[in-house]
């Protein structure tokens, strides 16, 4: 007999999980209830007892909320991973990807300014452009947790925006560019594990195998990520 599994999710996976997610419904017959944040939130929402039957998290937070005990830890399965990438407005021209130089160039040029994430993508170029010495010569944009950079780009508020690949393949009214060069590259690995409080530990592993499975692997791909962490 099917079940509710309640879900708080890294907003990195949503495209693929909304697609995949009816074929689970089908095949499982339980129901998904939903939420989706960034990471800030969704580990303060954990951090103040709210109770989910899987979590799905970047791999470092993953670990942190094991440690803290939220998380059943042989539950916990690499699920997905995905690479930074970059895309401009609509009409733009676009920036040449095919060295660290000729991007570190683009953003220099940048008059209106380079969005990125509070997430994890977001934490990685804010070091790497003060390690590149550029941090006070570009005017740097970070949105709030949960909001994607894709909405400076659709507005024109910025020349330039980073994120997760999953992020901004498929966001309306901007143009995606591509992955970022491999020497700046910076993989992010997203995990699924059982919240210990779960009512439904059981149907929560069934979601995290199917997700993990070949039938999610298209679902996976077409967002741009790949399955599993290596």
């Amino acid at each position: 007999m099917g079940v509710e599994i309640k879900v708080i999710s890294s907003q990195a996976i949503k495209e693929a999980y909304l697609a995949l997610a009816p074929e689970f419904e089908r095949v499982s017959g339980h129901k998904l209830n939903t939420t989706w944040n960034g990471t800030i939130d969704l580990l303060k929402k954990l951090r103040a007892g709210e109770v989910f039957d899987l979590v799905i998290l970047v791999t470092p937070s993953m670990e942190e909320m094991i440690k803290e005990g939220k998380i059943v830890p042989d539950s916990r399965i690499d699920l997905v991973r995905s690479e930074i990438a970059i895309a401009v407005p609509p009409g733009s021209p676009r920036p040449d990807l095919s060295s660290v130089e000729t991007v570190k160039r683009a953003l220099l040029a940048a008059k209106n300014g380079v969005g990125y994430s509070s997430g994890p993508s977001g934490v990685f170029l804010s070091d790497l452009f003060k390690h590149w010495g550029i941090a006070d010569r570009i005017k740097q944009i970070q949105t709030p947790p949960g909001t994607p950079v894709g909405t400076l780009l659709a507005k024109g508020e910025v020349d330039i925006g980073f994120q997760q690949v999953s992020e901004l393949m498929l966001y309306p009214g901007i143009q995606y560019v591509g992955p970022v060069p491999r020497e700046m590259q910076h993989v992010s690995v997203f995990a699924g594990g059982v919240h210990t409080g779960a009512k439904n530990p059981g149907a929560a592993r069934e979601l995290i195998r199917f997700i993990a499975s070949p039938a999610a692997l298209p679902y996976i791909k077409k967002t741009g990520m790949e399955q599993g962490a290596a």
